[in-house]
């Protein structure tokens, strides 16, 4: 006999006690998952540590891409027809543009976010945590492109966008709580496809193709914790409202996204983002991760 976890949807109910035990839960996951928050730097010590090691060991691309200045020109916007460009260069446009977005969005709310000198609540220290999480996702997106010879920049996006993440940023939280939740489980669906797209689109780049895996599985045991995290703000009507909400959101913000049309299949991506329940992430990476306890079922003995 082994023993083998048992997973419920991430739209599962809760109560507030569930919720203030998880919060205490993962607050301890959390410092010891991502080390001493370097705030000035807007950094983690463990985190930094993780990035230096793929730094040390540089991995690159055999062959530069087929028209790298074809990247160079599309990767903050699309300026040619996507089915003009070859799927490496789509793939790694889409990857910057995706990137881009959450960039934006961290940037906006580590302005509004108290600091950990100023947080009074364990909900705060995770928030200003969790945001240099995600800035330590954007040096491992900028590892993703050296490894294939390419620099980029994390330029703003237009006025209206910029003014988008900061007036969300400073939403009450009964109103931002669960859109913040959907772009969470969108980022992992999103990176669960990628991590698909990288087995039929880098065969030819097998080493490439196993560092930018490893890269994205830093970021997705990150992604993981957070969906759980993002979940854990929300009641009983959030949660309803937030699962009403998938479909347009992951519409809408992958309309900015030409490429991952031309990539991915989205309805299958909302799909997966209405069905999450954990069950089928890699034990790998939920190893490293975090889970709400009451996304699990009890541990059940299950036959060889």
């Amino acid at each position: 006999m082994h023993q083998s976890t048992q997973y419920q949807s991430i739209f599962s109910s809760s109560t507030a006690r569930e919720r203030a035990i998880n919060f205490e839960s993962y607050w301890g996951f959390s410092k010891q998952h991502a080390g001493e928050l370097l705030e000035a730097e807007k950094d983690l010590a463990n985190k930094r540590e993780r990035l230096r090691a793929f730094q040390n060991d540089p991995v690159r691309s055999r062959k530069p891409l087929a028209n790298p200045s074809a990247f160079h020109r599309n990767y903050k916007k699309l300026l040619d027809h996507p089915k003009t460009l070859d799927r490496k260069t789509l793939l790694l446009t889409c990857i910057y543009k995706f990137a881009r977005h959450e960039w934006m969005g961290i940037q906006a709310a580590w302005n509004v976010v108290p600091s950990m000198a100023e947080a009074r609540t364990v909900k705060e220290r995770i928030s200003r945590v969790h945001l240099a999480e995600e800035f330590c996702h954007a040096r491992l997106f900028n590892e993703m492109f050296r490894t294939f010879h390419l620099e980029v920049e994390w330029e703003p996006l237009s006025l209206l966008q910029q003014t988008f993440y900061q007036f969300f940023a400073r939403l009450p939280g009964e109103i931002m709580n669960a859109p913040a939740f959907v772009t969470e489980l969108m980022g992992l669906t999103f990176y669960h496809h990628l991590d698909a797209a990288f087995d039929h689109i880098l065969t030819d780049e097998p080493e490439a193709r196993g560092r930018l895996r490893a890269l994205l599985h830093e970021i997705m045991v990150d992604e993981l914790a957070h969906v759980g995290q993002r979940r854990n703000f929300i009641g009983s009507l959030g949660i309803r409202f937030a699962k009403l909400i998938v479909r347009p959101m992951y519409h809408l913000f992958f309309q900015g996204i030409p490429e991952a049309d031309e990539l991915f299949d989205i309805n299958q991506m909302i799909r997966e983002g209405l069905a999450f329940d954990y069950s089928e992430v890699s034990p790998a990476l939920l190893a490293r991760s975090w889970v709400p306890s009451y996304c699990r079922v009890s541990e059940a003995a299950q036959p060889f």
